[in-house]
């Protein structure tokens, strides 16, 4: 049998070497960082969740991930053998620069705590193991911090939350009685979507008005998730479950505006702005069957920036005429531009000009260099996921808002574009040209959504919302007639043993 020169022998070793998924970069385990709230025991979220920089044996933060198969990995048990709890564990999401991040998910509580191992194959990162002494609670767990700010130090809470000052200046006092007479007037006929909530004694009430209000169930699960988690303050008010923000009167006028609260925002508008109910479902179920999520979405941005097709990309339904002038410039575009309308309800009849598109994984669309994001209804819910990814993202400008837009600058977070795209070709053909700089402005808005939309995030803006709400209500909030306790989901039947003392609920 012929022996290999010895050259090709070591060639041949090398590649099978890399094949196996062994780094090509040094990587020290030890000088690796590890940091998140997901290492605190105090921060109950649905899933729990922490990061990893990976950092040379020089003490240089890694820019790439190691290539082939991740070798970081998480092991989570619980301090106590006699506790046998149920812990989902995916493996560690790589957001190819250097980071991970790492998820799980807790089904029961432990009293004793837990032990976190991060491993990079046999071996320990950074300080671990982590141990988080108990009680540690899952997301089900009816155990409220009766101290709201402890709560939110734990959750290391922004101090100010911009758009939520922007949204109260309009309001320095809320008078609840013009509230009752005027709302079911104004927004509860048959076609309405409100839904009109009391929160007494860390209890949710509520009354539909309007015929379509099935969306009750979103503003529900996370008004039940909070009060599962902190005590809320007392307090009454409305939420808007349908796409448009619903208070146009202005400040000046008399009768004044009312604080209606709303998921989308706009210029013409007081609506008091929360988190979208799709980003907030998808936070509280992560890791139980929804695939796109805020942190899920950061390990499938596709290939490296390199390496994605050097088009603008675009795939929704007809919820727009934009969106049809879109698909116009695509096909006359298509060096540029692929973007298709994959349902069709409000233009029917451009479907035979049009076509429709097949459905595409959302993941999918980090395969291309360029996002564009057009306005659907209202604003669209696409946007924060874009924003996580590592495309740069091509915003239309819009009237629209979500509760985070404000920390968004133009050429920093993203390239803006005309209301009517009639600049779209010309910037794309710029980023183009300007690779870096389109490279660099990316990065900068991928870096600062992590910052805002982290899911513990969500939480402090929704309880600061109501917080401020509660500060500015002049009178006692009641259970109205036609009230009903909102009842906490099937999954809280899980035994749960509260160790720290429980505020009192009162049944009304």
């Amino acid at each position: 049998m012929r022996r290999l020169p010895r050259a090709r022998l070591l060639a041949l070793q090398l590649a099978l070497l890399v094949a196996s998924g062994a780094p090509e970069e040094p990587l020290s385990a030890q000088r690796s960082l590890v940091w998140g709230p997901g290492l605190q025991a105090g921060v109950v979220l649905p899933v729990r969740y922490f990061y990893l920089q990976a950092v040379s044996p020089e003490g240089q933060n890694l820019t790439r991930s190691p290539p082939g198969q991740t070798l970081f990995r998480v092991v989570i048990k619980s301090l106590s053998p006699k506790e046998l709890v149920r812990i989902h564990v995916p493996k560690p999401l790589d957001r190819n620069d250097g980071t991970f991040l790492m998820r799980y998910r807790m089904y029961e509580t432990v009293s004793k705590g837990l032990k976190i191992e991060v491993l990079y194959g046999d071996e320990h990162v950074a300080q671990s193991p982590y141990i988080l002494k108990g009680p540690v609670y899952h997301e089900y767990c009816e155990c409220p911090e009766e101290d709201p700010q402890a709560w939110q130090k734990t959750l290391s809470c922004p101090d100010k939350e911009p758009q939520i000052e922007k949204d109260f200046a309009s309001f320095p006092s809320i008078n609840l009685q013009q509230m009752l007479i005027e709302v079911p007037k104004r927004f509860g006929d048959e076609r309405g979507a409100i839904v009109h909530y009391t929160i007494l004694n860390n209890n949710i009430y509520r009354r539909s008005l309007g015929k379509y209000t099935d969306f009750k169930m979103f503003s529900d699960e996370i008004l039940l998730s909070l009060a599962r988690k902190v005590l809320l303050p007392d307090l009454e008010f409305y939420v808007n479950l349908g796409d448009w923000p619903l208070e146009h009167r202005k400040v000046n006028e008399t009768p004044g505006p009312l604080p209606i609260i709303s998921w989308c925002g706009s210029l013409d508008s007081q609506d008091v702005i929360l988190p979208t109910y799709d980003i907030t479902h998808s936070t509280l179920e992560a890791l139980r069957g929804v695939t796109n999520d805020l942190l899920s979405i950061q390990g499938n941005t596709g290939p490296s920036w390199i390496n994605k097709t050097e088009k603008a990309f675009f795939r929704g339904r007809d919820s727009r005429e934009e969106r049809l002038q879109l698909v116009q410039l695509s096909k006359e575009n298509p060096q540029l531009l692929d973007a298709g309308i994959t349902g069709y309800f409000f233009f029917q009849e451009k479907e035979k000009e049009l076509g429709k598109a097949k459905l595409i994984g959302f993941f999918d669309f980090f395969k291309y260099k360029y996002q564009v994001n057009v306005d659907g209804t209202v604003a669209a819910y696409r946007y924060p996921y874009l924003m996580l990814g590592d495309s740069l993202v091509l915003k239309q400008d819009s009237p629209y808002y979500e509760h985070f837009y404000m920390a968004l600058k133009p050429w920093k977070h993203y390239i803006p574009i005309k209301r009517n795209l009639s600049d779209l070709l010309e910037k794309v053909e710029w980023a183009k040209e300007n690779d870096e700089e389109a490279k660099k402005i990316a990065k900068e808005g991928q870096l600062t959504a992590r910052d805002l939309l982290q899911p513990h995030r969500l939480y402090c803006y929704y309880y600061t919302v109501l917080q401020k709400y509660a500060e500015r209500q002049l009178s006692k909030p009641e259970v109205r007639d036609g009230m009903e306790l909102v009842p906490q989901p099937d999954d809280s039947a899980s035994l749960c043993q509260c160790h720290r003392r429980r505020p009192l609920r009162q049944e009304l």
